[in-house]
Parts: structure tokens; sequence; C-alpha cells
């Protein structure tokens, strides 16, 4: 029957009775335009661009208690959603807001899946985005996951599901996340988290989890969450026990002190955090936080600029991990833990000079620069973090009698310029001549 209702062109037809006031009229006509229309793409296309969005939010905007008519308005919306022409035409509409209303009235799962499957279409656009957050849609969703907390009916999961993955899709983007952070998601994502750390709901876990982690990248948010106490509330979420849960909050710490020589303070001013921390970097049966434990201790100090920092480490015995970490044969780590080192050096070289003796950093650095298989980049920070130690007379005097003069002089003739120059500064700096 579908082929001669399109072929007659009934949609058109049908379209001005969405205008009606009759709400048996606007059911019908709702119903026909839907069976005819699903899965048609062209007519779907066309239905956007005659303007059958503008009546659908109207519909559910006027009868928003009328369970039939709101659910053939829901399932219209459901079929649409999907088209980019439709979300922008939704954009200019209120419908964000009809549709958090009728999340938070939902009380089947059957309806509650329906306004996800919307949801979910809807958040791919940035407009809509903003618009369901201004709407409170992450309040709703806290609520939802609060009530179901526990519960393992498999209808209930796949609704945590939903309102879990919702949560992520509405926090990616920079744009988003800044204006989320201005309207006080955090707090309630780390509310939520609060909730659910101990209870074992997985994939609530995980999406307050990784909707933190965005937040913490663009740099205007890093300063709001400092300001607003986030580090310290991360902090105390770690008492944790659960290792995917300890590695992403340490993941979203290591962004928050990112480039923040405030943030980087506040952590390495805290022995119970570094305390833990140098724990974590001895936790071999968990690699992941292993790594991140080590990520998030370089981190610190890389972007600190206070000596107390580099005391509060030292004493929390993080240098031997950090050196550890030069060696560790992933290049990124390598490099973080030797500027971390480095930038260690020239704060405070008094206090970590009796530990890189013993830790033999310094034939460390000179194994690096000997291995061909050790990449540019390593070697050019090795030779920096050089650099800093000839301050000290001790390592001055294992710098020269390791003979790495010799293996100075072989890297000025390197085949990767930026090599070459950190060899010949370096060979001015042990020979006291003024690096040009």
């Amino acid at each position: 029957m579908k082929k001669p209702c399109i072929e007659a062109d009934l949609v058109l037809t049908l379209i001005p009775l969405l205008e009606s006031t009759d709400q048996e009229m606007l059911l019908h006509a709702g119903r026909a335009i839907g069976r005819i229309c699903y899965d048609n793409r062209d007519l779907q296309e066309e239905l956007v661009k005659v303007g059958v969005t503008t009546s659908l939010v109207r519909i559910l905007t006027d009868y928003a208690e009328s369970e039939p008519l709101v659910h053939v308005d829901l399932l219209a919306l459901c079929n649409l959603a999907a088209l980019d022409t439709a979300k922008e035409a939704l954009s200019k509409t209120k419908v964000a807001e009809q549709l958090v209303k009728q999340l938070r009235r939902a009380e089947n799962h059957e309806r509650l899946e329906i306004i996800f499957e919307v949801l979910q279409a809807l958040a791919e656009n940035d407009a809509l985005k903003v618009q369901l957050v201004e709407a409170g849609v992450q309040e709703v969703l806290s609520e939802i996951l609060l009530r179901l907390q526990g519960s393992s009916q498999a209808e209930d999961t796949c609704i945590v599901k939903a309102a879990s993955d919702l949560i992520v899709s509405l926090l990616l983007g920079d744009g988003n996340c800044v204006r989320m952070v201005q309207l006080g998601v955090i707090h309630q994502l780390l509310d939520l988290l609060e909730k659910h750390v101990e209870s074992g709901d997985v994939s609530v876990q995980h999406a307050a989890l990784s909707a933190l982690r965005n937040l913490a990248i663009p740099v205007v948010n890093k300063v709001q969450m400092l300001e607003e106490g986030v580090a310290e509330r991360i902090q105390a979420l770690l008492r944790s026990e659960m290792p995917p849960v300890q590695f992403k909050l340490l993941g979203t710490l290591r962004m928050l002190a990112d480039g923040q020589a405030d943030a980087a303070k506040i952590l390495g001013q805290d022995p119970m955090l570094l305390n833990r921390l140098v724990q974590w970097c001895n936790a071999n049966d968990h690699t992941g936080i292993h790594g991140e434990a080590n990520r998030l201790l370089a981190s610190i100090l890389r972007h600190n600029r206070s000596q107390e920092v580099v005391k509060a480490i030292q004493q929390a015995q993080g240098v031997k991990h950090l050196v550890a970490m030069t060696t560790s044969g992933h290049a990124a780590m390598q490099n973080e833990a030797l500027s971390a080192l480095a930038i260690a050096s020239a704060i405070d070289l008094e206090t970590l000079e009796e530990s890189f003796k013993e830790l033999q950093l310094v034939q460390s650095l000179h194994k690096l620069l000997q291995d061909d298989n050790t990449s540019p980049e390593v070697k050019y920070n090795s030779m920096g973090l050089l650099c800093s130690l000839l301050n000290s007379g001790d390592l001055r005097q294992e710098i020269e009698e390791d003979k790495i003069k010799e293996t100075l002089e072989q890297l000025c003739s390197h085949s990767n310029a930026n090599v070459v120059k950190e060899a010949v500064t370096t060979l001015q700096v042990l020979i006291g001549e003024t690096p040009h």
C-alpha cells in the first residue's frame, strides 16, 4: 500500500492536517505520515523541507500530557532525527526543552528508549547539545541513573547504558565542554560518580569518568575546575579500589595539571596523593595505572615551578620512578620523564643530587645517547637533562668519568639537526665554554 500512497503525493496532502486542533485528526494524520515515510529517506527529507519539524514540536508542546499523541510524535522525531537537515531545523525550535520534559515524566522502558534514541541522534549537533544542557538534561539523566542504581534487570541495564552513552556524547567538542563547565555539569558528574563509585555500575562510571576527562582538556576549564575544588573531589574518589576508576581519575588529574603551575603545586604538595602515586608506580600488576601514575608524577614536576614540590616528590620517593621512566621504551613517556627531571634539576638540583647518584642516572642517560634505537627527541631531551646535571660537581665528575664527551662528539654528526645542535651545546657546557 505504501507505493500508491507515495505516488499519489498523499503525504503532502496529510501535512496540513498536522496543524489541526483535533487530537484524533492529529493522531491519525501523524500515524499515516509515519508509516508512509518509514525507511524512505527522500520522503523524510521532503517532510523536513516543508517544515514538519515545527509541527512535531508544536504537538509535543501543546499535547504533552496526551500519551498516544506523544508516542506518535516521538516515533516521527525518531525517524527524522538522523537527518542533518532535521537536526538543523530542530535546533531552531524548543525541541530540547520538550524532550527533557518528556524524559522527566517517562515511566516505562519503551518510552525512555524512544526518547534516548532521539536524544542520542540530536546530540550529534553542537547547537542542540548546548540546548539540551541548558534545558537540564544532565540533571534528569542523573536522577534516572540514581533511580536505577544497583538494578540487575536487563531493561534497567539498557536504560543505564543509554543514559551513560548520552552523557559522553554531550561532552564531545571543546566548545561544548567550556559551556558545560559554566553550566555546572562538573559537580553533577562528580555527585553521580561518588554515588556509583563503589556500586560497580561500570557503564555509569565509564561515562562519568570519560566526561570528566573531556571537560579537563580546554585550558579555560582547567582554571575554573581548580578554583571550584574539582582536584580535591577527584582525589577523594581515588579511595576506590577499582583499577578502571583509578586509571581514568589519574588521567583526569594529569589533564588538569597540564600547563597549569597552580594545579601542579596543589597536587605536588599533597603528601597523601604523592604516596598513593608512588604505590601505583610500583603496581606492575596494573600496567595502565602504573603508567598513568608515572605520567602524573612527571606532569606535576614538568608544570611545577616550586622548590617545595621537588622536595615533596623526593621525600615521597617518587624520583626513582621518574628515573626508571626515562628508560621505559615508550618514547612519549621517556620524554615526559626527561623534561620533568630537567625542570626539577634546574629548580633544586641539590635536593636531587644524591638520588641521581644512587640511581645511576648519568649512566642511564649515556646508554640512551649511545643506543642507535633511541629516538632523536629522547636523545635531545637526554642532553638537555645532562646540561642541568653539569651544575653539580659530583655529577659533572661522573659525566667526565663515563666518557660521555666522546659520545657527544659522535652525535655532532647525527642525521637529525636538533640532535646535532643540542650535542654541540652540551659539549660547550661540558668543556666550560659559553654556548653560542
